[in-house]
């Protein structure tokens, strides 16, 4: 197959657009995602799990956050394999369709002193909708903002796919802070919904937005036209290593994502801290713009110094702003936890703004999609979809929250090691017929 080079200005101009499609539209995901999380946090534990234990409605609400990623690895068979056969963009619309329509009916649901045990099922039933959509989503917006850009940019333009995390958190977190200042049972007395509501909008912008970019040249260039095998069939014959090792990657960038907003909101509002809503909503909507604001400069010294050494520095400091951040909650020294969750999503950034082009080239085009959406969905429902439950337990269990700190360190451990195995591969070599890509050397050492 022959191709007529594209100039490098048209490339970038390709990249860009993909890349800020890629923004808008993981934004929106995000935003309908952190919206539940937000209100599992502060909510949905005495609206649909009423119980005389505060700590069992929270982990009862946390149980059902966790359905999501367990159906996650679902989403990423059904449209990773519309991706790989029909195009990305195809997929990317109908997960933001499908996304945005859970998310509006979670508004509109009855809670369970209305419907009784109805409202619980039905509110589990559309967190797996949310759950199957993001599933697909996320490795979708990965390919077209990776595959769109030249081999020495991907990192940063794979970055914009992650700039849609911190803004769908800070525009949850931010809406929820305006609510909080109506009073304290404004959101629990019917507020809670208006978030949910207002995703119909933001949905339609996207579905505009998504439908101006043009289809991933690489799927265009590399899969189309070829005999393909069926893509789970070939991700797990072939790739099924490197999914692997992209399910232990990820454990920060997931897991340690959410113990550091959706649990560290519950543990700082719940007995016998009490910090009030108003209080850790405003410090985590700082902190969203944070890292909001750091994530592209993150992305782009991932060019510049290598991928996996801004992963492995984003690793350690996690760690290392993780723990004080947890640990001055109880004397609730306001400035320090406002300083503390900003630190905490900085350092949260170096390892999840490289981690779309680091997965994205580590796995051939072949079923590239599948490969990606089955190693991001798996990874999440471990590492992300347990975590705020089961840190919780571990807070039941050992009464001291140092039980949490050392498993945010274990995840750590386990991500490094995962990150200096990953093989990277280069877009630009050759296509052969057994599509296999040559070893991008580059992508693990300063230049």
């Amino acid at each position: 197959m022959t191709t007529t080079p594209t100039p490098r200005s048209g490339v970038h101009s390709r990249a860009r657009r993909a890349g800020i499609a890629a923004f808008v539209g993981t934004t929106i995901e995000w935003y309908d995602f952190y919206v539940y999380a937000t209100a599992a946090a502060l909510v949905f534990g005495p609206l649909f799990f009423p119980s005389d234990d505060p700590l069992a409605e929270t982990a009862a609400a946390f149980a059902t956050f966790a359905v999501a990623f367990l159906v996650r690895p679902l989403g990423g068979i059904v449209f990773g394999h519309i991706g790989d056969k029909l195009g990305r963009r195809v997929s990317l619309v109908i997960t933001l369709l499908l996304m945005g329509a859970a998310t509006v009916l979670v508004g509109c649901l009855p809670t369970y002193e209305n419907i009784g045990i109805l409202a619980p099922i039905l509110l589990i039933l559309l967190r797996a909708i949310q759950g199957l959509a993001v599933g697909g989503e996320w490795g979708g917006a990965v390919l077209m903002s990776v595959e769109h850009a030249p081999e020495k940019s991907k990192t940063f333009y794979g970055g914009f796919t992650q700039l849609g995390n911190p803004a769908g958190a800070l525009l949850a977190s931010g809406i929820f802070a305006i609510m909080a200042r109506g009073g304290d049972t404004f959101i629990i007395d019917g507020g809670w919904r208006i978030p949910f509501l207002l995703s119909i909008v933001l949905i339609a912008v996207g579905l505009w937005v998504r439908y101006r970019v043009e289809e991933s040249p690489v799927f265009e260039e590399k899969i189309e036209g070829r005999k393909q095998s069926m893509p789970l069939a070939f991700a797990l014959r072939v790739n099924w290593k490197p999914i692997l090792l992209g399910i232990g990657i990820l454990p920060i960038s997931t897991g340690g994502y959410y113990l550091a907003t959706t649990f560290a909101t519950a543990y700082a509002t719940g007995e016998p801290i009490a910090i009030s809503e108003q209080v850790i909503l405003d410090a985590m909507t700082i902190a969203s713009f944070v890292e909001f604001v750091v994530t592209l400069p993150v992305a782009w010294l991932g060019d510049k110094w290598g991928r996996k050494n801004v992963m492995y520095i984003g690793l350690i400091t996690s760690v290392l702003t993780f723990a004080p951040f947890l640990l001055v909650m109880p004397g609730r020294v306001e400035p320090l936890i406002f300083l503390l969750a900003s630190l905490v999503r900085i350092a949260m950034s170096a390892t999840y703004a490289p981690i779309a082009a680091i997965l994205a080239q580590m796995f051939r085009p072949q079923a590239r999609y599948t490969s990606i959406a089955l190693s991001y969905g798996v990874g999440a429902a471990i590492w992300a979809g347990f975590s705020p439950w089961f840190a919780t337990q571990l807070i039941a269990w050992t009464g001291s929250v140092w039980s949490v700190i050392a498993m945010f360190v274990g995840m750590a451990v386990i991500a490094g090691i995962c990150t200096r195995l990953a093989p990277q591969h280069s877009d630009e070599a050759p296509v052969t017929a057994s599509f296999t890509a040559r070893t991008d050397t580059t992508a693990n050492r300063l230049p």
